[in-house]
């Protein structure tokens, strides 16, 4: 029987080991298919949505932009899969995504439950409510016994509950699988109030036949850290995903730009400069990928700011003084050195 007991011990190590040998092989995979496999919403203005040309655009979008240049050299190396909420963990666990950039909440159970890991945070959200006009509510408070469209499979619904419930509210849930579906609902009238991160419902309102017939509610009921997530067991991968988004984020606060970036490439001001851009120190070798991989992304998509600018900004989501602001100028966008 200890024979046995040994045997099996023995086996599930070799599984285990074997799993994670498979597992780890992301960076390979993704070189010789010459492309990164991407998640998305699809359908989320100012953070995965198609542009007039039909490429998929949107800060989500912009991080596989940028993983594709920083490990490929061609931000257009990207092949964007659309997915549902309760498509999206199965996708990333399967394989068949590399990396899921879908506006997806970090928590707990998550991370813990599903073989998971997060990265870091592309956008810093909180979940609030959007109501017609003409309904002359004024705040969350005053929703008892409204019907609510919600998309399902999210840390949405929960936090809903939790809100009425701790309110001592009464509610209806109209569940729907897409964002757009809830958009889709709220404006043929299935409900009274649309509730999703206030990213996302400035992001549906700006689709409505007439966006100034809603309003969204001053409240905010939840935490949302938004950022892309990884598998479980790829540690170089999830590196590789992290430090690509910190480089974006470092190149704003060091004043590199797409536009600069030749010249401070050319003439780094200063040793940080020097390395983000791999003329000094082997950050890009310790990644298993090449000197220029930061250069490539800030290069082609641009630094966080230019992001952020070009893609969230126009939802009417002003970013200064908000928590999405750099560390430096009162937010709480904190990205490790490059060195």
């Amino acid at each position: 029987m200890k024979l046995t007991r040994v045997m099996k011990a023995s086996a599930a190590t070799i599984a285990a080991l074997a799993t994670s040998a498979a597992m780890a092989a992301t960076l390979d995979d993704v070189k010789a298919r010459g492309v990164v496999k991407c998640g998305v919403s699809g359908g989320v203005p100012g953070f995965s949505a198609p542009n007039d040309a039909g490429r998929m655009v949107g800060i989500d979008a912009a991080v596989c932009d940028a993983v594709a240049a920083a490990v490929l050299g061609d931000a257009s190396k990207v092949q964007f899969i659309p997915l549902t909420a309760t498509e999206r963990f199965t996708a990333l666990s399967s394989g068949e995504i590399d990396v899921l950039s879908r506006n997806t909440t970090h928590t707990l159970t998550r991370e813990a439950s599903l073989g998971l890991n997060f990265t870091y945070y592309n956008y810093i959200d909180g979940q609030g409510f959007m109501v017609k006009k003409d309904m002359g509510v004024n705040s969350a408070t005053e929703l008892s016994g409204a019907n609510v469209c919600v998309q399902a499979g999210t840390t949405t619904e929960l936090n809903l509950a939790d809100y009425f419930r701790a309110n001592n509210m009464q509610f209806t849930p109209v569940g729907y699988q897409t964002s757009t579906q809830t958009r889709e609902g709220f404006e043929g009238g299935a409900c009274d109030v649309l509730t999703s991160d206030k990213s996302q419902l400035a992001a549906l309102r700006t689709e409505l036949k007439d966006p100034n017939s809603a309003v969204i509610l001053p409240e905010t009921i939840s935490k949302e850290p938004l950022g892309p997530v990884v598998r479980q067991g790829d540690d170089q991968w999830m590196d590789i995903v992290a430090f690509t988004l910190y480089a974006l984020i470092n190149a704003e606060e060091l004043g590199v730009t797409s536009a600069n970036v030749d010249q401070m490439k050319a003439n780094p001001p200063n040793p940080s400069v020097a390395r983000l851009l791999g003329t000094e120190g082997d950050a890009g070798p310790l990644l298993g990928l090449d000197a220029n991989w930061a250069y490539n992304a800030i290069k082609q998509v641009g630094n966080y700011g230019e992001i952020y600018e070009a893609h969230v900004t126009p939802l009417g989501l002003e970013r200064a003084g908000s928590v999405n602001d750099l560390w430096t100028r009162g937010g709480i966008l904190y990205a490790p050195p490059i060195r």
